[in-house]
């Protein structure tokens, strides 16, 4: 009975989809051929567009199929760079609700009327988006704050629509090849974890307040303050940011401020956040960023919002990849190769000289090169390439890093179109290598390790007890099964990112 409700939905969106002419690269010769006659059947008669239009055509899908395009729009591997680029645009697509619609939901996420907490609401709202409005709002202590609520009855709405994306993931998964190594059901997977974090608002307060901890030694990367008090599942209550959005190019454009200076400060609190901290703000597009004026002796700073999508990286992870980069600088592609082997993220029945192969061919020409002359673009398509020859298994959630570094050199061109990310990025990432691979740092590795083996003696203790019983002794009970979760490597994370951040640091030994 649910597979005919899911089919009936994939039709219903497919329908939707096909009028935008978003199914028209699933009638090229490389799809199955049942795909292919699926999706002409789909768009007859709907007089669909030669141009896909990806956006507008999960637009009118509903706001699901909004959260899904976002998702999709950070792997331009799966669907191509041009499908990624317009599904970008899925920012802030869906209409706004009015205030009356949503005022009984806001009383009942603040547990009585909110005239008791607030001065005022505005009930025109700054900004809207799939799964929630943000609302300008006075507290009764004379705060100026911004207040994000959930859209009524979208947990429902998105929980029914994810479903369907499984069952169909499974079923497109089941036909191997190219599908088997994509692993849709991981994409979708993912898309589940975003949604139910960005569901609990409790936990994109928590992100906030984490990452303004993170970032308190860079006063010109401003964190708003969470609201604690009046914020909970469904509603989240940050200072007001008064300042121009980055995606406001006009008014930017009257701005005095020095802009070569402010990019370097986005591009120094992005690595502070992914490098330095291991947790980043994974969404850095135009929308979410602020540019906040000159003022009181101040210069010009960068002020960010919307934290429901975050990223991490174990220390772990930053060790392989300081000495994945050390390689890739040094031009040591065959050690780098025997990483990626070693550590299994490319299958062992491929050849490692093969690979060291590949990646001189993508590394090359950035050691030799200035980094101004270098678009990180070229160097991910060539990684790409890497990846399919190579079987390397997608790891989507270690992909948000690959998506932000694209998304915050774009935004730096915002800011000022004669600069250079990853020459900004020089600085930095010279310094990080020089900790990561330093004695110091190996020494500290060693007492870690040590640390947590000694922790782990009682438990050795108590199993060894456990299979050498004393007489008399009463028998051991049997363990609870674990489940098994997350991954076992860190899949593409070496690869996307290390050539990304080392566009730059390519210069600092030759």
């Amino acid at each position: 009975m649910m597979a005919i409700v899911h089919l009936w939905r994939l039709l219903g969106w497919g329908r939707q989809l096909a009028r935008h002419g978003a199914l028209r690269p699933f009638e090229g010769p490389r799809a199955p051929l049942s795909l292919r006659l699926v999706a002409r059947a789909a768009r007859l008669g709907t007089g669909a567009a030669k141009t896909p239009d990806y956006a507008a055509g999960l637009t009118a899908v509903g706001p699901a199929a909004i959260k899904l395009g976002q998702a999709l729009s950070t792997r331009p591997d799966l669907i191509g760079a041009e499908a990624a680029a317009d599904l970008a645009r899925l920012q802030d697509q869906v209409p706004p609700l009015p205030f009356a619609q949503i005022e009984p939901s806001l009383n009942d996420a603040l547990g009585g009327p909110w005239a008791t907490k607030f001065k005022s609401i505005d009930p025109v709202p700054v900004g809207a988006a799939s799964m929630a409005q943000v609302h300008r709002g006075v507290t009764l202590e004379g705060r100026e704050v911004a207040i994000k609520l959930l859209r009524p009855g979208i947990e429902a709405e998105l929980y029914r629509a994810i479903s369907t994306y499984e069952w169909a993931a499974e079923h497109l998964e089941r036909l191997g090849g190219e599908f088997a190594r994509l692993r849709p059901r991981a994409i979708i997977a993912t898309f589940r974890t975003w949604t139910e974090t960005e569901m609990d608002l409790r936990r994109e307060a928590a992100s906030a307040s984490e990452l303004g901890e993170a970032l308190l030694g860079m006063p010109d990367f401003v964190v708003p303050d969470v609201d604690w008090e009046r914020s909970g599942r469904r509603v989240l209550v940050i200072d007001w940011i008064d300042g121009i959005k980055l995606s406001d190019t006009k008014k930017l454009a009257e701005l005095e401020f020095d802009r070569r200076r402010l990019a370097s400060v986005l591009v120094d609190g992005f690595l502070s956040q992914s490098i330095g901290q291991g947790f980043f703000h994974a969404d850095l597009h135009q929308g979410n960023l602020f540019v906040l004026p000159p003022e009181g002796g101040l210069e010009a700073r960068i002020a960010v919002i919307d934290f429901g999508i975050m990223g991490r990286m174990n220390r772990r992870a930053r060790k392989y990849l300081a000495e994945i980069l050390f390689g890739l600088i040094t031009g040591n592609y065959k050690r780098v190769a025997e990483i990626h082997f070693e550590a299994g993220y490319v299958p062992a029945f491929h050849n490692v000289d093969a690979f060291a192969t590949a990646l001189r061919a993508v590394g090359e020409p950035v050691r030799g090169r200035r980094a101004r002359d270098i678009a990180i673009t070229d160097l991910l398509e060539g990684l790409f390439a890497i990846t399919r020859s190579f079987d390397m298994p997608v790891q989507p959630h270690l992909l948000l890093l690959q998506k932000t570094m694209v998304m915050v050199e774009g935004v730096a061109l915002t800011i000022d179109p004669s600069v250079n990310m990853w020459e900004m990025a020089e600085p930095y990432v010279r310094d990080w290598v020089r900790e990561e691979l330093g004695p110091e740092a190996q020494i500290a590795d060693r007492l870690s390790e040590t640390v947590e083996a000694l922790t782990q003696l009682p438990r050795l203790f108590r199993q060894w007890v456990d299979a050498h019983p004393m007489p008399g002794a009463a028998p051991p009970q049997p363990s609870l099964p674990v489940r098994e979760t997350g991954s076992r490597g860190f899949g593409l994370l070496p690869v996307l990112a290390v050539l990304g951040l080392g566009v730059a640091a390519g210069a600092l030994l030759f």
